[in-house]
């Protein structure tokens, strides 16, 4: 079969690679129809392989269901569902805390198309077939009557913007939301888009970037052109969105006493950024970094899409064939989507 593969810094290519096959009786083998490309993935590409073989590359994406093992229900052969890019058994007592993320049985990172991350190869979505280790916990079945390109992203970047609002709008409806997006403009985005769809009062967007800055607007959000310098006011929740550690001491600055800062960087290129832990002490910010947790979150998520509260479509910017993946992948675009000719006709 067909594996779109890393196979040197910079170079992307198809290569033959052999059919997974069905494991165990809780497996699943899917073959994807629209995978969307992540924030990371031109920055893995970019570094190259770590390993002769190169690494598959996608990780979210909707999969049309091939076949089950006997242990499965509720997943029928034809069906449409997205997967959890984050291996997980969903029985750990970490994956029923609802960490999916962190899941005991599989080593840290154990994600699809990031082999470099984790040291294990898993395979990739943009691949002709993909085993699904605990389908019931990794499959989300799709909603009917939604797109399939559509909702390629949500499996990550959606819910990792989800995920930096949707607890605190819990606890504080209503509240106003500033996203400091200073890089990764798709999280950003859709951490704003989440913050609408979940009634948050005014929801900011802050950038140097114009093109963020005109999609705020068609997302629901206000527009704040900014270089990241001095302070533009204070907000009970901010998400700290980008890779400039200037953009993070911003996101600081930003926060009201008592409020949250939620950051979906950890800031690679500078392991060493500084935290000014006297002035969260002071003020009392509550500041929350980590994973999102894919499993555990692709039904909200889908829920909201399903209710047309949220648009994950709004934030794409180019969709290519699936012929053309390789020439295409690490092109300019906020979100591109890689869909086969059928996705189209699948909803």
């Amino acid at each position: 079969m067909n594996q779109l593969t890393c196979t040197g810094p910079g170079v992307v290519e198809w290569r033959e690679v052999p059919e997974p096959l069905l494991q165990e009786p809780t497996d699943a083998l899917v073959r994807p129809v629209a995978v969307a490309r992540c924030e990371l993935d031109p920055l893995l590409v970019l570094v190259g392989p770590t390993t002769a073989d190169g690494f598959a590359l996608g990780h979210e994406a909707v999969v049309d269901v091939v076949a089950v093992g006997e242990g499965v229900t509720g997943l029928p052969v034809g069906s449409l569902a997205l997967p959890s890019f984050q291996v997980c058994c969903g029985e750990c007592p970490t994956c029923r805390r609802g960490h999916t993320g962190c899941c005991e049985r599989y080593p840290v990172l154990s994600d699809y198309g990031m082999q470099p991350l984790s040291g294990h190869e898993y395979g990739g979505m943009l691949s002709d077939l993909v085993r699904v280790p605990h389908a019931a916990a990794m499959l989300a079945p799709l909603p009917a009557g939604i797109d399939p390109v559509a909702v390629a992203s949500v499996a990550d970047n959606v819910v990792d913007g989800y995920r930096a609002v949707a607890p605190h709008l819990r606890s504080r409806p209503g509240a106003d939301v500033l996203v400091a997006c200073h890089g990764m403009p798709s999280i950003g985005l859709f951490a704003a888009q989440s913050a609408v769809a979940l009634g948050a009062g005014v929801v900011t967007v802050a950038s140097d970037d114009e093109q963020v800055l005109t999609m705020a607007e068609l997302v629901g959000a206000t527009p704040l052109r900014t270089d990241f310098a001095g302070r533009a006011g204070r907000w009970p929740i901010v998400v700290d969105c980008g890779v400039d550690p200037g953009g993070l001491q911003w996101a600081i600055r930003a926060t009201e006493p008592e409020g949250v800062l939620h950051c979906v960087s950890y800031y690679a290129s500078d392991p060493t950024v500084p935290m000014p832990l006297g002035r969260l002490y002071t003020l009392g910010i509550d500041f929350r970094i980590g994973r999102a947790h894919s499993a555990a979150l692709l039904p909200e998520v889908l829920g909201l899409v399903a209710e047309g509260r949220l648009r994950p479509s709004d934030v794409t910017t180019a969709v290519v064939g699936w012929d053309e993946a390789a020439e295409r992948f690490t092109e300019p675009a906020v979100k591109l989507v890689v869909a086969r000719e059928e996705a189209h006709r699948r909803s």
